[in-house]
């Protein structure tokens, strides 16, 4: 089925609210940035850690110039759903992101694998739809 999802044209990013069970099955709602550049769905060490996925954060994690994260494990999110898709079991990358971004997690390129995308940028919404349907 085609989902469309809203977002702002006035934002530098597209950015969407994302929906991710915590460990002790609560709805949480994070925000999280559409990275075509990604390879793969990154979550902040910060958010897995209060969501009871991560124990905890390495104190030793660096960030290079930019606008960079640093990937330093990888977590299984028994469920999560983007764009009003639910996906179940979804590995990302654990990773530390700089605090002044706002934002919790990346979608990477893995979504763009599962969904067919159409980002329409001028009437500011995203259409997803899995491959084969």
């Amino acid at each position: 089925m085609q989902n469309r999802t809203r977002f702002s044209v006035n934002e530098k990013y597209i950015l969407l609210s994302v929906n991710v069970i915590n460990s002790i099955e609560e709805p949480y709602k994070v925000d999280a940035l559409l990275d075509t550049g990604a390879p793969s769905t990154e979550f902040s060490d910060d958010t897995l850690q209060y969501l009871g996925f991560l124990q905890k954060t390495r104190d030793d994690v660096e960030l290079g110039d930019g606008l960079q994260t640093q990937k330093y494990g990888r977590v299984v999110l028994p469920k999560i759903e983007i764009c009003s898709h639910p996906i179940e079991n979804l590995e990302v990358y654990v990773s530390h992101f700089h605090k002044s971004w706002g934002i919790k997690a990346l979608i990477g390129l893995d979504f763009f694998r599962r969904f067919r995308v159409t980002i329409d940028y001028k009437s500011g919404h995203i259409s997803t739809e899995p491959y084969g349907q």
